[in-house]
């Protein structure tokens, strides 16, 4: 089958291959690919920012949403049949998109929502976990809360403003002058635009910050909450726990306590607290999830389409920050919907 594999670590590590269909095991469902998406953490992987942590053997097909057809499924298999609709973002060290087949366990699969085709079935599955993982599961957001959301224009941002505020919360984001009209859209009630004015200066007493920039965006974002409130970032640094979430070696743990300490003093110093954020795969959250797609309390976000042959072209175009807005979604044929 077809498929984009990474075979060294780096920007040029990604090529075109054609590599044997995965074993589907017992448990697992294998998918026709109809169409997948590419996230940021795609390049990093890629790049072997986790190689340590997410021991993958090389050569390995990357990609970690996936929205296609069953064909096929394992003897233990009850809830899927031959033929679903599904989509997924599958567990780590079992990833593998952007391909014309990929084999998932079955608790990582639901059934698409109905209201979505496949290709916008596919911008949906890591974004909108990690939405639900940090808003209900981490942060436990209540109604009346205030939700500083950044980037709010992209793929995660988007999908988490809508899900803040379908939670209760009110919900102030950064994006830049020509996204405000879509956040806004979305449920953002405070816009800042970061081309004109600086979030740090305006706003204050927050209970959450989801942070997806890191570095100097992440410090500023401490002196937003109020005491006690909680920094989420998705691009790090690490922390202890997220060793332990992986099964790493303790030490490991250590180490990633090294490289966040700076920004967790930082919080001890304000009184209030920080934490990275790496999400897990989980079928029955996909489920839920397409309920609310399906209910109209969601909706994806998607900035272009490209057939599948031109992976490489649309890692460049979002590595490159062309992306407006929302997820680049690609597409195993033209007219598959």
């Amino acid at each position: 089958m077809k498929a984009f594999i990474v075979e060294k670590y780096g920007k040029d590590g990604l090529r075109a291959a054609d590599v044997p269909e995965p074993t589907v095991g017992d448990g697992d469902v294998l998918v026709r690919v109809s169409a997948t998406s590419i996230n940021p953490l795609d390049k990093m992987v890629r790049n072997g920012e986790f190689k340590r942590l997410l021991k993958y053997k090389l050569p390995f097909v990357l990609g970690h949403d996936v929205a296609g057809i069953v064909t096929q499924v394992g003897s233990a298999v009850r809830d899927l049949a031959v033929g679903d609709e599904v989509y997924a973002r599958p567990r780590d060290q079992r990833i593998g998109g952007f391909a014309e087949f990929i084999a998932i366990d079955q608790d990582d699969v639901s059934p698409k929502p109905e209201s979505l085709t496949l290709r916008e079935a596919a911008a949906v599955p890591l974004v909108a976990l990690a939405a639900w993982q940090i808003l209900v599961d981490r942060a436990h957001v209540k109604p009346g809360q205030k939700v500083l959301i950044h980037a709010g224009a992209g793929g995660l941002g988007s999908t988490a403003i809508q899900l803040a505020k379908h939670l209760g919360a009110t919900v102030a984001t950064t994006a830049n002058t020509a996204s405000e009209k879509l956040v806004r859209s979305l449920g953002a009630d405070i816009v800042v635009d970061y081309t004109k004015e600086d979030f740090s200066q305006v706003l204050s007493g927050y209970d959450l910050v989801l942070d997806s920039l890191g570095g100097a965006n992440l410090e500023k974002s401490l002196t937003v909450l109020k005491p006690g409130g909680l920094a989420i970032s998705v691009v790090g640094p690490p922390d202890a726990a997220f060793a332990k979430q992986l099964g790493a070696p303790s030490f490991l743990g250590l180490v990633m306590n090294v490289l966040s300490r700076k920004i967790r003093k930082q919080a001890k110093a304000l009184g209030v607290r920080y934490q990275f954020f790496f999400m897990q795969a989980n079928g029955t959250q996909l489920r839920e999830l397409a309920a609310l797609y399906d209910n109209g309390q969601l909706r994806p976000v998607i900035d272009r389409t490209f057939p599948f042959d031109q992976m490489l072209e649309a890692m460049a175009h979002v590595e490159q920050g062309r992306t407006a807005a929302g997820k680049v979604v690609i597409s195993m044929a033209p007219d598959d919907e």
